[in-house]
């Protein structure tokens, strides 16, 4: 998820598209950062792996432009 307005949330998908969903059809604990799996087109999963993953990947591109 990209960020949050009001009770919408703002979300990017896999293609680079964005696209807005209810945050209340969301899964507690989603917050922006969130990588977010549909289900059936309706519900949400939170994807921690995924999560994890991409937050290591950030942390590795920042550490490597303050290395310079």
């Amino acid at each position: 998820m990209d960020r949050i307005e009001g009770d919408i949330a703002v979300c990017e998908l896999d293609d680079g598209s964005m696209t807005d969903i209810e945050l209340s059809s969301l899964p507690e604990g989603t917050r922006e950062g969130s990588v977010l799996v549909s289900i059936d087109g309706v519900s949400y999963s939170i994807d921690k792996d995924a999560e994890n993953a991409a937050r290591e990947r950030l942390f590795k591109m920042q550490e490597s432009l303050f290395d310079e």
